[in-house]
């Protein structure tokens, strides 16, 4: 991830001239990574038909909202990268002053003061917007400088990642702080830091955690942590959710319950069924099959985004792009291994599949 060889790339996409490259092209997009997001779309309407018990107007809300998130992705591939190079450091300092004004005018949903909610307007979560300003901000800023990177630029980097993401863990959203942090964090190791500086970081880390849990977390962050290393501990409470997710993945076998007949999501045992547990439903509809399909999907779209992203004709595209679809990796790496009680809950829905709108 942090080999120098990736920054130092230089090319393009080799695609071959007929028309309908030529077409493609002209439009800057990427037929098979467009196929790919499609699939994953086409996919997650289908489980969320069966998780959502046949409602009709949850499918027809996520079909529009995932034909508006398409054209919008299409809209934004007719800018040139430069455009995004240019604009990143005003639009990383308006949604550092968003983040702010969370604090004080926030609306809260689910424990969690990150949304604004102005009359007349959507309510939108400015969080969100920071997952790929940081990114485009951190690549903005060492794509002009020498790499690897040096000392002062790491620390200058380290202050740019972590001022949102201290913004959004005072809105008590933990998971996405992480998401903004590990987003820039990307950016940084694909730049070629060295490794000895990686080490030191992890053993940093690794250090500062205890202190973290005895001094800085809050009660129901201690709570999360105790209820991963043991659900069975407050099995009605704290611990309900991983307890019956499991029970979901594990009676879906090999080959699945079949479709519409998972126990558990159509009975209600299952929590947040439609959003953060909808692998849970998968699991036990289509079993370890419908599981391995999925995963299918996804290793594809991070595939060609590496593809992507290692055949980008400048420094601030290759940084750019790497650390969005290793972000985009993490996301489904955390749900899956959330659902499957590998690490604590924190509340991050799977790509693609789960229902919403970002």
């Amino acid at each position: 991830m942090n080999n120098p060889d990736f920054a130092r790339q230089t090319g393009g996409l080799h695609v071959t001239r007929n028309r309908g490259a030529s077409i493609w092209q002209n439009l800057h997009i990427d037929p098979p990574l467009m196929v790919g997001v499609c699939l994953l779309n086409a996919f997650g309407l289908f489980v969320l038909f069966s998780a959502s018990g046949g409602d009709g107007a949850v499918i027809r809300r996520q079909g529009i909202v995932m034909i508006v998130g398409l054209i919008v992705m299409c809209a934004l591939a007719q800018f040139n990268v430069h455009f995004f190079r240019r604009w990143a450091p005003p639009i990383y300092g308006a949604g550092i002053a968003l983040l702010i004004m969370v604090l004080f005018i926030g609306t809260e949903v689910n424990g969690a003061k990150s949304w604004i909610d102005l009359p007349g307007l959507p309510r939108f979560q400015p969080s969100e917007i920071m997952k790929f300003v940081v990114p485009a901000l951190l690549a903005w800023y060492l794509a002009s400088r020498p790499l690897p990177p040096k000392f002062k630029h790491l620390f200058w980097s380290a202050v740019m990642i972590v001022i949102p993401a201290g913004l959004i863990v005072m809105q008590n959203d933990m998971g996405t702080a992480i998401m903004v942090f590990m987003s820039g964090v990307f950016v940084i190791l694909l730049a070629g830091i060295r490794w000895r500086v990686v080490l030191a970081g992890l053993f940093v880390g690794a250090l500062g955690s205890p202190a973290w849990y005895l001094f800085l977390a809050q009660e129901h962050q201690k709570n999360r942590i105790l209820t991963f290393l043991d659900p069975y501990r407050d099995p009605t409470g704290a611990g309900y959710n991983i307890i019956q997710s499991q029970i979901a993945v594990g009676s879906g076998g090999i080959y699945g319950k079949g479709y519409g007949n998972g126990a558990q999501s159509h009975l209600d045992f299952i929590p947040e069924s439609h959003t953060d547990f909808i692998l849970a439903v998968l699991a036990e509809e289509f079993g370890l099959l419908g599981v391995l399909f999925l995963i299918s999907l996804y290793l594809f779209v991070l595939l060609r985004g590496f593809t992507i992203a290692y055949a980008a004709k400048d420094l601030f595209g290759r940084l750019l792009a790497g650390s969005i679809t290793l972000t985009f990796f993490l996301y489904v790496f955390i749900n899956m291994a959330m659902v499957s009680g590998l690490v604590p809950v924190i509340g991050l829905p799977l790509p693609l599949i789960s229902r919403g709108g970002t």
